[in-house]
């Protein structure tokens, strides 16, 4: 995936996450992309603080494609996926990550807050952990601004 293709995706996926927002959800927003690098096959927001967007797609990705065809896919995510994401893009056979901005960004906005309490485990020490080479790309320094005014927007309105 070039770095254009990235921005794209990231975008969308910030699309996803303002509607999640819109809905009253946390605005954490992932796409899933086919292996051509364009097609987006799954759009996913937050639903709770337990239904992540990046665990509802990779679920639903599971129970419609063979785990060789999502092996060539790339999950795209606005925000570094926690260790609960991370695992469950392991096992779903995702073989690409690319995330937007990195948790400890996120931390720094957030910071103690219940909402969001973050696991100080990053998405590549989970994968690391496994025995799939699973690609992961992030940050993306072009998308941080956009994707944080969403945040900014979220928790100060709930401060």
């Amino acid at each position: 995936m070039n770095n254009q293709q990235i921005i794209n995706h990231l975008q969308a996926a910030n699309e996803v996450a303002k509607s999640a927002l819109a809905e009253g959800h946390h605005p954490f927003g992932a796409v899933l992309v086919a292996p051509d690098e364009e097609t987006i096959l799954f759009r996913q927001g937050n639903v709770d603080k337990v239904r992540h967007a990046e665990s509802e797609l990779a679920r639903l990705a599971s129970l419609k494609h063979p785990e060789d065809f999502l092996w060539q896919c790339t999950l795209v995510t606005t925000v570094e996926p926690c260790a609960m994401c991370t695992g469950t893009l392991y096992w779903a056979h995702i073989g690409r990550l690319v995330y937007g901005v990195s948790e400890t960004d996120l931390k720094a906005l957030t910071g103690n807050d219940s909402q969001n309490p973050t696991l100080d485990l990053p998405c590549r020490s989970v994968v690391s952990a496994g025995q799939k080479p699973i690609e992961v790309h992030g940050p993306i320094d072009e998308m941080k601004d956009s994707i944080l005014q969403l945040h900014r927007t979220f928790w100060n309105r709930n401060d």
